[in-house]
């Protein structure tokens, strides 16, 4: 058992890479750790809503795999043996997946791809989290919400609001969410955790649940930027079972980190009007401070002019509404009493949708791409928000949605182009809660993302920060 220490108090917080050397330097075993977890979901799960459904048998049997092929000298990397949550859309053999909804409860013989090689590479299975009902708008009424461990008044963003919950609440060392339209970053910059969403095609989405094929993206989710590349360079890559996954090599982004550059010479493009207009003061302040440790750090700036970006969002409404209701389409006409109101209405919407109308989201689309290509130029990542305010607070979720456009008009632009972004803390809102900044790349830049964010994360202490939880 773990010793009643300081440090064994405080172990549920440890990033996954210190959990992971410990685990290989057998200062704990995996069972240790996946017992603890476990016993912290016990307590602190049912006031977060985090998890769906708890495995705890199959997670202490992995355990004790993984403790018995280490000890043995087969130690299969750096998330062998550490418990992590994954988001309850992935196919998992023998365990239910529901989608969050009362109208899916699907039982696999097969793993995802994804699930099988987090598998492979040792990790840890805990269960699986909540999230928005169908990966959109709002949790299905009869699941209840999923509370922000910060404060339980305060949206734990979404889609992927198990996963930012537990991850920032210690109920897991990273788990694994989706993004179709900011379902990483909003969870991330809410809960104060760091999050990545790769490039669209960089991971399989084999046996993944869909809300719009042509935008989701699965990425990791977890405390630091390290944590995100030992989970990407696990699972990403191509996939014979997903015709969809990119061929292009992964590289090693746990050993690009710690080059000699860090963040010297990266070039970052600002947009001084994008970074001020309707956006709420804490939140600019909070990312001025950001680029000028990058400046301190010898990162590049650059002023650029960042693209309008109303026609991109629209279409990406527009498209993410189409597909959706392509995906539902039979389920939805079988059991629509089921299915939660926001949900239901996006399915509504995309029904109603001809072709001329998806063309031109499609044209839009492809314009898009080319426009944002091309501000790329000369940079290596644009800075943004994630949203123009600090935090949104449950009982505002009803207005929020009332203007999607206006809610994911800083995410949803880059899943249209299908390009990656990395999300990470930096700094506490006088309200208590946590802000979040976003970096976005070019296509297939994740290695690059990653080291600018591990390198503002060796410099300054913001992603240490913990909610006020035992």
């Amino acid at each position: 058992m773990l010793e009643k220490s300081p440090a064994a108090d405080e172990l549920h917080y440890a990033s996954l890479m210190d959990v992971s050397a410990q685990i290989a330097r057998r200062e704990i075993t995996s069972v240790e750790l996946t017992r603890h977890l476990l016993d912290r979901i016990a307590a602190l799960n049912p006031a977060l809503n985090a998890y769906l459904l708890v495995t705890g048998e199959t997670a202490l049997a992995a355990a004790a795999a993984a403790d018995a092929e280490i000890a043995a000298g087969r130690h299969r990397g750096p998330l062998h043996g550490v418990p992590i949550g994954i988001k309850d859309l992935f196919e998992v053999k023998g365990a239910p997946a529901t989608f969050a909804t009362k109208a899916y409860n699907v039982v696999s013989d097969k793993d995802a791809t994804i699930i099988h090689r987090l598998k492979s590479a040792g990790a840890v299975i805990l269960g699986h989290l909540h999230l928005h009902e169908g990966a959109f708008a709002e949790h299905h009424p009869m699941l209840g919400d999923c509370i922000n461990p910060w404060n339980k008044d305060y949206w734990p963003g979404g889609s992927s609001s198990g996963s930012g919950s537990a991850t920032a609440a210690g109920l897991c060392y990273a788990s694994l969410g989706t993004d179709t339209g900011g379902s990483i970053r909003f969870p991330s910059a809410a809960c104060g955790v760091t999050g990545l969403k790769v490039t669209w095609g960089r991971t399989s989405r084999y046996g993944v649940f869909a809300l719009a094929d042509s935008l989701d993206t699965i990425g990791p989710m977890a405390r630091t930027a390290a944590d995100c590349a030992a989970m990407l360079g696990a699972f990403a890559g191509a996939d014979p079972n997903d015709p969809t996954a990119l061929t292009a090599p992964v590289p090693n982004y746990l050993g690009m980190l710690d080059g000699v550059l860090g963040a010297r010479g990266f070039r970052i493009g600002i947009d001084e009007a994008y970074l001020s207009d309707n956006i709420d003061p804490e939140t600019q302040s909070a990312i001025a401070a950001v680029i000028k440790t990058y400046t301190a750090l010898g990162a590049t700036l650059v002023t650029v002019k960042i693209p309008d970006r109303t026609d991109a969002y629209q279409a990406a409404l527009k498209i993410t509404d189409a597909e959706c209701a392509q995906w539902h389409q039979k389920v939805y006409a079988e059991k629509r009493d089921e299915y939660g109101p926001a949900l239901g209405k996006a399915i509504e919407r995309g029904l109603t949708y001809g072709p001329l109308d998806l063309s031109r989201a499609y044209i839009t689309q492809t314009r898009w791409r080319g426009t944002l290509a091309s501000t790329f130029v000369g940079i290596d990542a644009l800075i943004s928000p994630i949203y123009n305010k600090v935090g949104l607070r449950y009982d505002e979720m009803d207005k929020a949605l009332e203007d999607l456009p206006g809610l994911v008009g800083y995410t949803s632009p880059y899943n249209l182009a299908g390009v990656p972004a990395i999300t990470f803390p930096c700094g506490i809102a006088e309200v208590g809660m946590p802000i979040g900044v976003q970096l976005i790349g070019p296509h297939l830049s994740e290695g690059a993302l990653l080291r600018a964010a591990h390198a503002y994360q060796q410099a300054t202490d913001w992603h240490t920060s913990r909610p006020p939880l035992h």
